[in-house]
């Protein structure tokens, strides 16, 4: 496997092994979730640039890296719609998905209709699936029969959506709010005016001391949030 760095969504990287011949990542733990949109971009352009290279079926059993135990299969329900399958470890080391059905989880794919596969099938009749390789005739299934993956196409439509939807979220998580930061400042520094002119008179209080340090941590707040 190809060990390839992406930033992670608050702080450091994330770490994933792609192997191009079998069109598959390796997560540990909930690094799909972790990686920031910008990297989730990065990603599907390389997987992009790889679309041609040689591939190779999947292993059967799939096992798991770190432990060599057999993968559980699993099904999920995209955030944006959809279901998308993967192989995970019962230790927890990690998932293991194909390309095509993180492109589905991510929002890329779109899954095709029903009547979309009835029309397919007059002209086509079998397919092969995109998430294990295995032959579908979808003139009788609208699903593979081996690993239960839903019958999907690359639609341009659908990589439009999501890459605009991903390049926003990254717009916005690398952008500060500067009016929002702006009124922090000018409610610490009314704080401290406050606090000043009742340590003069002689009137600061307990009560009036912990005021000021919840608005000092709501400041923090502000400042680590935008």
């Amino acid at each position: 496997m190809h060990k390839q760095r992406f930033e992670r969504l608050l702080h450091g990287e994330v770490v994933l092994d792609l192997c191009f011949p079998c069109q598959g990542i390796w997560f540990d733990d909930f690094e799909s979730v972790q990686i920031t949109p910008g990297g989730i971009i990065e990603l599907f352009k390389l997987i992009h640039a790889h679309r041609d290279g040689q591939r190779l079926p999947l292993s059967d059993p799939l096992r798991c890296p770190r432990c060599t135990e057999k993968l559980l299969h699993g099904l999920d329900v995209a955030k944006h719609g959809g279901q998308f399958n993967y192989h995970r470890c019962l230790q927890k080391h990690g998932r293991f998905t194909t390309f095509a059905q993180f492109m589905i989880e991510k929002g890329f794919v779109r899954q095709l209709s029903a009547a979309e596969i009835d029309e397919l099938a007059v002209k086509v009749g079998t397919i092969r699936c995109n998430g294990c390789g295995a032959p579908v005739d979808i003139r009788r299934e609208h699903a593979c029969g081996h690993c239960r993956s839903p019958i999907a196409i690359l639609d341009p439509t659908a990589v439009e959506q999501a890459l605009a939807r991903f390049q926003q979220a990254e717009v916005r998580r690398t952008t500060r709010d500067v009016e929002a930061l702006g009124d922090a400042i000018v409610m610490r520094e009314r704080e401290k005016s406050r606090y000043q002119r009742e340590k003069r008179q002689g009137r600061i209080e307990d009560l009036e001391v912990g005021d000021l340090l919840v608005d000092g941590v709501e400041l923090i707040w502000n400042l680590i949030r935008h």
